[in-house]
């Protein structure tokens, strides 16, 4: 008889243990098939936050430079220290944002300014008439007394505001109007925020006049093209300090902060923001940009793609564990297939010394045990292919989630503590904040895996699956083939 047709016949001979088989191949298969769809669905999601965050690249002056710069001329006069911070040229900004791998720039200038014909929001201390509660340190200021100056409002100069910070985490959000945008440089328009216009009566179309917080001679007449909402409680700070109020931040084109800082900050910026097209060309792109004509003793190039490795880092965590299971269930599934195949293949010693005894060739006996654990695990691989992909849902979801969950848990603990174990300085406006709120906005993107079953996913499992039926067959087989018919008969009696 034919050594396929004997298969099938041993195969409905002994239900039972067909049965048995078949269902832990099935589980085996179910696991692996599971393993196999969560760690594509952790790739695919990964190449995709990869693709749509990209990541950034800061260009701003080397402050440990320039406080290395400052001391040393200190030890040489007698004066008391002065941080002087260099501007990037508009030339120098331009020739990286050429490079390849840039998907967008964006400039920022940051400067201070009273206001001439509104109210600001006063902070809770602003109201006082003492001098020392009225003269504020602000940002962009004259640094020559001491770095401090009066300051009402905090203006942050930007080439387009959708890319300003605020606005591109999701912080502010323009509800009437437009945002700054880059053919407006050279002009002197404003966004301002909603609850500083409802104080005044302001809408879009108004104008409205500030003066430099540094020269009060230096005036600008801004028209208010957007009005935008702030999500933003601000810092603890802020109640000391008016211009620290998110209330009263106003975004106008870098050109007209510039004006507001002096001629000296002409075509010039504070930084520049590189949106990378792909996280994975940043080193790429760095490299580039050092060998460009920019002073990089002066500058630095700072990376920033926290919320790329923020999202990807539980992602990766659970294709780490999908692998491990595919490894470790056929592994151990392997064994227990063969220990079972070789009971039963020990169980019919008597039947293989019959029919070596007739002439039966052996590799046409372990044709036989092969052919019958090969049907079983292509019945089981087409079992788990049905199976597979709710089991393999339910489960990588559930360790995406324990993954996040953990993640969320570490960044939030560190932050808490602070450099050194301490608090953070800022209270709950400070960057401690900032952080956990740009963490949080990548954890609600991706909160589940896209996972589905694919025809490469069965065909890896078909392989794998052959690839361990044979061995669990052929392992047992040969222990017994390699003796003499006469031999195993007399030991059956």
């Amino acid at each position: 008889m034919n050594f396929l047709k004997r298969a099938f016949w041993s195969m409905k001979a002994k239900k039972g243990k067909t049965l048995l088989q078949l269902v832990i191949f099935t589980v085996i298969c179910v696991f692996v098939l599971s393993g196999l769809t969560i760690q594509s669905a952790a790739k695919a999601s990964s190449e995709l936050a990869r693709q749509e965050l990209g990541g950034s690249v800061t260009l701003q002056v080397d402050r440990e430079a320039a406080m290395e710069k400052q001391q040393s001329e200190q030890s040489e006069s007698d004066g008391p220290p002065q941080f002087t911070s260099t501007p990037i040229s508009l030339d120098d900004a331009e020739s990286i944002a050429a490079l390849d791998h840039v998907k967008s720039y964006n400039y920022s200038v940051s400067a201070s300014a009273n206001a001439e014909d509104f109210d600001i929001i006063e902070s809770s201390t602003s109201t006082d008439d003492s001098s020392d509660t009225e003269t504020e340190q602000a940002p962009g200021g004259d640094q020559g007394r001491g770095g401090m100056v009066q300051a009402d409002l905090t203006v942050n100069g930007t080439l387009t505001s959708d890319e300003a910070d605020s606005f591109s985490d999701g912080e502010a959000e323009i509800v009437d109007g437009r945002g700054i945008e880059e053919s407006d440089a050279g002009s002197n328009v404003a966004v301002i925020e909603q609850t500083l216009a409802e104080e005044n009566d302001l809408e879009v179309g108004d104008t409205i006049n500030i003066s430099s917080a540094s020269d009060e001679d230096t005036t600008q007449e801004l028209e208010i093209v957007g009005i935008y909402e702030t999500s933003s409680a601000g810092s603890d700070q802020a109640m000391n300090f008016s211009f620290l109020n998110p209330y009263n931040t106003i975004y106008v084109p870098y050109t007209a902060a510039n004006t507001l800082k002096g001629e000296d900050y002409t075509d010039t910026v504070e930084s520049v923001t590189y949106q990378m097209d792909d996280a994975e060309n940043i080193d790429a792109f760095i490299a580039a940009a050092e060998k460009t004509d920019v002073d990089f003793d002066v500058y630095q190039l700072d990376a920033n793609d926290d919320l790329y490795q923020q999202m990807v880092g539980p992602i990766e965590n659970v294709a780490s564990f999908a692998k491990n299971i595919v490894y470790l269930v056929t592994i151990a599934g392997a064994i227990i297939l063969a220990l079972i195949v070789m009971l039963s293949i020990r169980e019919r010693k008597y039947e293989m010394g019959v029919l070596m005894a007739i002439g039966e060739k052996k590799w046409k006996l372990a044709g036989q045990f092969i052919t019958e654990i090969v049907v079983i695990a292509i019945v089981a691989v087409g079992l788990s292919s049905i199976f597979g992909n709710p089991i393999a849902n339910v489960l990588g979801n559930q360790l995406l989630d324990q993954q996040t969950t953990a993640s969320a848990e570490t960044t939030t603990t560190s932050m808490q503590q602070g450099p050194g174990g301490g608090g953070g300085p800022m209270g709950g406006g400070g960057p401690g904040q900032a952080v956990s709120d740009a963490f949080s906005q990548p954890s609600e993107a991706i909160s589940s895996l896209n996972i589905n079953v694919t025809w490469e996913n069965i065909l890896i499992l078909g392989g794998i699956g052959l690839a361990v039926a044979i061995i669990a067959a052929l392992i047992p087989s040969i222990s017994i083939l390699r003796l003499q018919p006469k031999n195993i008969l007399t030991k059956q009696e």
